[in-house]
């Protein structure tokens, strides 16, 4: 292991930290919040001297980083991020218990937005915005993001690269353009004009900026905290609207819209993951408002709240505008269906991906073909080009691994004593990536009841989610912390 390297990137993420801090601080030294501004001003001068520590270590560091080594770098450089991201919350008191704030806060960067509060609107101004804007830092990913701000060098793509893949979700991750550096720049500016572009709309709809800024944090990241106890219940319908086109906006892979800017149309209309992303979209919203018609006052109303609880569960934000829990079973099924489908690979959003969807209903076709027809051979075509084995190989480990893990945290959480509904949504909630599930972890509701011993396995689970699993089992694997 090639600690000296791993050094010099967790000094990057304690500093980058510390100063994504800094809006947070502001907004608690304009709101008089002292035990807020303690909060941050402490954390902050802990990241730092943290910087100082982990750059001192990594002095005569070799460029060199093997893709064990960046998967390995990856998860750590995710859980020290959490680690100091949690803080705040303690320092100041307003989540006093380390794990309920280290859960909050796993949440926030991992895009997930299951909570562990009860009351929303009992945190300080400060504390919200760090929570949400811990969204839009984990949806795109902070190593990706310090991707794009490093200097462009030919010795640094191949561990780069590493780096990239671990962070990056979907089953087959590549460059856009031939440097890394420019793929993290297109990426990261197509989240934020994204982020802008959702940020004016819902100015238009007479939010206050603050209300704004945090809806739109969780939206992009598809993430799902909100400022309120209702999430965006109380919100007029133009905002409901509004953030269920933004939130399928994300869900879209971000390489589509790096080929509409070069006028290459035709390639994103017979884009098979995209089309099958839209098609299970619009038959789950019409499956849905055609099961709930008669508890709302008009179609209308109820196409509003099918179509955002479709678009908020599929692009894994986990916001909500009624208490679906309350929905007819049929439509709890479809909504189930989509936690763990997911959206598109390559966008912000958590769950299996559309991608692996369509590889494993395609390598299932091939196979019972092969079962009739021995010694045929076919090869399995995504958008027309065929698709490596390596590819196809990995998204099978990666259905091994996810099952298994499935399995053995809802086993776990089962010991609270909760519902098996309760559980079993808890922990698909929390490994997709969705936020809330059914029961006592509904959009009403908060996982603050489960154990210490559960909380720690959903915290994992978000982990792993978010990283695509493998960083994360590599990262609590012996064999991978010896020597080269």
């Amino acid at each position: 292991m090639n600690y000296k390297i791993m050094c010099r990137f967790l000094s990057l993420i304690c500093i980058a930290e510390a100063v994504f801090m800094l809006p947070a601080l502001a907004i608690s030294i304009y709101d008089s919040q002292a035990k807020a501004v303690l909060g941050f001003a402490i954390t902050i001068g802990i990241a730092v001297a943290l910087y100082i520590a982990f750059k001192l270590l990594s002095r005569n560091n070799a460029n060199r980083l093997t893709a064990r080594e960046g998967f390995v770098c990856t998860a750590a450089s995710w859980i020290l991020m959490s680690l100091i991201g949690s803080l705040p919350f303690v320092i100041s008191g307003e989540i006093p218990r380390f794990i309920d704030s280290l859960f909050e806060i796993v949440s926030g960067f991992t895009t997930t937005g299951a909570s562990i509060l009860g009351d929303v609107e009992a945190l300080s101004r400060g504390m919200l915005y760090w929570r949400s804007f811990s969204h839009w830092v984990g949806g795109m990913g902070v190593l990706v993001f310090l991707l794009a701000l490093s200097p462009g060098n030919k010795k640094n793509e191949g561990f780069t690269m590493h780096l990239f893949r671990a962070e990056s979700p979907g089953p087959e991750v590549g460059k856009l353009v031939p440097k890394l550096r420019q793929t993290a720049i297109y990426l990261y500016c197509t989240y934020m004009v994204l982020s802008v572009l959702n940020f004016a709309f819902l100015m238009l709809g007479d939010m206050n900026w603050f209300e704004a800024l945090c809806t739109m944090f969780g939206t992009a990241g598809t993430g799902g905290f909100g400022v309120k106890g209702d999430s965006l219940g109380s919100y007029s319908p133009y905002i409901q609207n509004v953030t269920t086109v933004f939130m399928l906006l994300f869900g879209v892979n971000f390489s589509c819209y790096y080929l509409i800017l070069l006028r290459q149309f035709r390639s994103v209309i017979r884009d098979e993951e995209l089309r099958l992303y839209f098609c299970i979209v619009a038959a789950s919203i019409l499956l849905i408002t055609w099961n709930i018609a008669g508890m709302y006052d008009t179609l209308g109303e109820g196409l509003r709240h099918a179509a955002f609880q479709v678009a908020s569960i599929i692009s894994t934000t986990g916001y909500s505008t009624v208490d679906f829990d309350l929905w007819p079973t049929f439509s709890k099924g479809i909504l189930t269906i989509l936690m763990i489908t997911g959206a598109c690979a390559g966008s912000t959003c958590g769950g299996m991906k559309c991608a692996r969807i369509l590889l494993l209903f395609k390598g299932l076709r091939r196979n019972i073909r092969q079962m009739v027809l021995p010694n045929r051979v076919e090869v399995v075509r995504v958008n027309g080009r065929a698709v490596d084995e390596k590819v196809m190989s990995g998204v099978n480990g990666y259905l091994s691994a996810y099952v298994l893990i499935l399995f053995v945290s809802f086993a776990i959480i089962c010991f609270d004593g909760f519902s098996i509904g309760t559980n079993f949504s808890a922990v698909l909630a929390c490994f997709n990536n969705i936020g809330p599930g059914f029961e006592a972890v509904g959009p009403m509701m908060n996982f603050g009841n489960f154990s210490v011993l559960s909380k720690f396995v959903l915290i994992f689970d978000m982990l792993a989610g978010r990283l695509e699993i493998f960083p994360i089992l590599l990262f609590f694997s012996a064999g991978s912390w010896r020597k080269n």
